[in-house]
């Protein structure tokens, strides 16, 4: 494992809790040699992300449309900054360049682009652990509407066992390192 796509917000949230997780993600990542694949941006805990890891002598790839490089959302002084055209393929390039993703506490972006890797996952076109970093419980009902699905019969128990939440990077960095992806589904006719 060498690069790490993390999904977090373009603001920083109303919990010191959630800045301090923040720059304790981006020690891990420095300490354990693990690259940083992010958005790309300045702001918020993105930007806060960004500058620790690269203030610890870390490496940071960033990926943006083209059209938030141009409204200046951009993080200057990255290891690598890639421009594309859209977040569609800001997406799958953050997925293609990394080995693992976690969800930092965000927004609907942030949820959207962890959810999508996990889905991605279980159709077999991500081999990447994916991981809700749990902050203060910020994903505690994200993780009981998981259960609930599994609970329904819309997702295996097997399935739901590749989707992690803790609030301890230790156990974080166990999951992904003993992490194998789900078993691409077949469908009988």
């Amino acid at each position: 494992m060498k690069n790490i796509a993390v999904y977090c917000g373009a603001s920083e949230g109303n919990d010191d809790a959630y800045r301090d997780a923040t720059i304790e993600l981006a020690h891990w990542l420095v300490d354990n040699d693990l690259n940083l694949v992010y958005g790309g941006g300045g702001v918020g805990l993105m930007g806060l992300l960004a500058s620790e890891v690269l203030a610890r002598g870390g490496k940071v790839i960033g990926i943006m449309p083209k059209e938030l490089v141009d409204r200046g959302a951009s993080y200057d002084g990255l290891t690598d900054l890639r421009i594309v055209e859209n977040m569609s393929e800001r997406k799958e390039m953050m997925l293609e360049l990394s080995d693992g993703c976690i969800a930092l506490p965000g927004g609907p972006g942030t949820l959207e682009e962890i959810i999508e890797a996990f889905s991605w996952a279980r159709l077999g076109d991500n081999n990447n652990p994916c991981v809700m970093y749990n902050v203060q419980g910020y994903y505690d009902d994200l993780k009981h509407m998981f259960d609930l699905m599994t609970d329904k019969g819309f997702l295996t128990r097997k399935d739901r066992s590749k989707l992690f939440f803790s609030n301890s990077l230790e156990n974080i960095g166990t999951f992904m390192s003993c992490y194998i992806p789900p078993k691409i589904r077949e469908y009988a006719k």
